[in-house]
């Protein structure tokens, strides 16, 4: 039978969904299932997530951005929504989850409309509208006199932080924000709006707690030095990317040797550019040797003749960090190149106050400290019982010093706590009913929105959530502004007395973006699938990636 239609003109074994039933309400349910995911781990009392990947690597996380990337979301319009919580993720490092679940929310929302009867088109107009409203009533909710800020006072970076930190390690967040706090601000540069997030670096050491963290000015380096010698003060720094060996020569040739005093002569030339080299080195007044591959026998015996330290970095990235932490350049050419010798400028040479090579909870690790010279790199030294505990306080860590960039750009902070959504949630809603037209029942069910996030941090925290949220409402309405949940007690609260406190920046880029995200979806009428190409799936892993017991 001829195929007619749609069938005839795409190959065979592609897909057409079309229509509400088929394609927008589909895509609106799988949104909700992924929003409905990541909403249980929104707020400081969260629950965590056990993803396994395909990898098999284990991750047990609430926080969003780790959670929906490791999924591997196959279905088209939920992708859209983790790209959008990406982009949070990227535009401010904190915040996805609300990016996600605000967006969830609002389609499923936009779902209840479109069966009442509205056409997509009229929502989205409406959104657009509420979007705009939204972002016009959050700038009025900036606290007073936050837009000026001093980035290296703690105390105010402590209270912008907290939030932040708290989402990810609830009860924890003092210990936390102190070292934060105190790391960024080391590695802050004359003109705060080029912090550079890279510069403040994460070792996990596993063992202690998080009582025993700490912070290193400088570098933390896992592993121990190459020769015998394990502590430097005060000492120069030669780099060298290429590593510290004899290297062949580039051209094949064959050497004849008549007699043994020939062959003496011949080794001994070579141990002698050898040390002429190494010899060099010491004369520059260098005391360690950094080197970026490997050390032959040779040199590191020359080494330790002169009495020089010998450092491997094999990672080209953690190079750069020391050359940036120390000032040394990193000198490309091999360090026994071809018999052409090659001493250090002494421009290139960097300088620091101690290497140290430090025992931490059975680990050996060298530590490159430098106090006095600039503020280049700072490490927070992490401590936990596993590794998974660790890399959720890295990950808070990064949450941190992203937000800290953030506030760096724009300090301006709103009430914490849930107090900023019911404000926005009350003050659409009075918009709503002044406007005309199918665009007002939009604007309502997107200020409606706005309950999922008292709702779902009540609901976290094990509230009655219907009663928190009507008791917001009456606090807001005779004009409490600043009234949100306190956690803790349970109770609601003036968040200015609890320092519960959001950046400006970061609820801004969430609504947008997750306003954005939803739209698209909603855009969208027909899908159409072409035949997935031939050839073995690439995450189809032979007999079904499991044991069989």
């Amino acid at each position: 039978m001829q195929p007619y239609g749609m069938q005839s003109m795409l190959k065979e074994g592609h897909k057409h969904l079309s229509g509400l039933d088929e394609a927008v309400l589909k895509n609106i349910d799988a949104c909700k299932q992924l929003s409905a995911i990541t909403r249980t781990s929104l707020g400081p009392n969260g629950m965590n997530k056990m993803v396994i990947n395909h990898l098999d690597k284990l991750f047990v996380t609430n926080d969003a951005a780790t959670i929906v990337n490791e999924l591997e979301v196959q279905h088209p319009a939920a992708k859209i929504l983790v790209l959008a919580g990406k982009a949070q993720q990227e535009e401010i490092g904190d915040g996805a989850n609300l990016t996600i679940s605000f967006a969830g929310e609002m389609l499923q929302n936009a779902d209840e409309l479109i069966r009442m009867g509205l056409h997509p088109s009229e929502i989205i107009s409406g959104y657009n509208k509420a979007i705009n409203k939204a972002i016009e009533i959050l700038s009025e909710l900036v606290e007073p006199g936050s837009e000026n800020m001093d980035v290296r006072n703690k105390e105010q970076v402590i209270c912008r932080m907290k939030a932040a930190v708290a989402s990810k390690q609830f009860g924890q967040e003092d210990i936390l924000c102190n070292l934060i706090a105190d790391a960024c601000i080391q590695v802050c540069p004359k003109n705060p709006v080029n912090f550079n997030v890279d510069n403040v670096r994460v070792a996990k050491l596993v063992g202690g707690g998080l009582i025993n963290s700490s912070i290193v000015r400088g570098m933390v380096l896992k592993g121990d030095t190459v020769g015998t010698i394990k502590r430097v003060e005060k000492a120069k720094v030669a780099v060298f990317a290429g590593g510290v060996d004899t290297s062949a020569t580039e051209t094949k040739g064959t050497v004849l040797i008549h007699s043994a005093e020939q062959l003496e002569n011949y080794a001994k030339t070579e141990e002698a550019k050898v040390e002429e080299l190494i010899k060099a080195v010491a004369e520059t007044g260098a005391k360690v040797i950094v080197s970026g591959a490997a050390v032959g026998e040779m040199a590191l015996h020359f080494c330790e003749r002169y009495k020089l330290m010998v450092l491997k970095i094999s990672s080209k990235f953690e190079l750069r960090r020391f050359c940036r932490t120390t000032g040394a350049v990193a000198i490309v050419r091999s360090l026994l190149f071809k018999l052409k010798l090659s001493p250090p400028n002494p421009d290139d040479l960097g300088c620091v106050d101690s290497i140290s090579v430090e025992e931490i909870g059975g680990a050996r690790v060298t530590i490159v400290r430098n106090e006095e010279g600039g503020n280049s790199v700072c490490t927070v030294v992490l401590r936990g019982s596993t590794d998974s505990i660790l890399d959720d306080l890295e990950r808070a860590v990064d949450d941190g010093v992203n937000t800290y960039k953030a506030m760096c750009r724009d300090s301006r902070i709103v009430p914490g706590g849930a107090a900023t959504e019911i404000e926005l949630a009350k003050r659409l809603r009075e918009f709503s009913f002044k406007e005309t037209g199918l665009d007002q029942y939009a604007i309502a069910k997107f200020a409606e929105s706005f309950e999922m996030i008292p709702k779902t941090l009540a609901e976290n925290a094990g509230l009655n959530a219907m009663e928190i949220i009507s008791s917001l409402y009456a606090e807001h309405a005779s004009g409490n502004t600043k009234v949100g949940i306190d956690l803790e007690e349970g109770v609601f609260k003036d968040v200015s007395t609890t320092n519960i406190w959001d950046l400006y920046v970061t609820k801004f880029f969430a609504l947008k973006y997750a306003a954005d995200a939803a739209c698209t979806v909603l855009r969208v009428d027909q899908i159409i699938m072409a035949k997935p190409a031939g050839g073995p799936r690439r995450d189809a892993a032979p007999g079904g990636g499991m044991d069989e017991d």
